[in-house]
């Protein structure tokens, strides 16, 4: 085998390994945005939708 065909093949073997050590979910909940119903509000120490009182 030649050098750059190694390279290339562990390149190949770890691409994988390397995204996966990613994670799946990385970044995707920080982004997310909480919508409530009309007449409620978010409220983020409980992670719900509260009636909103006035």
């Amino acid at each position: 085998m030649t050098t750059k065909t190694c390279f290339m093949a562990l390149a190949l073997t770890l691409a994988p390994a390397l995204a996966f050590a990613e994670g799946c979910n990385y970044g995707k909940y920080d982004q997310q945005a909480m919508s409530c119903a009309a007449g409620t509000t978010y409220d983020a120490s409980t992670k719900t939708c509260l009636p909103t009182t006035s």
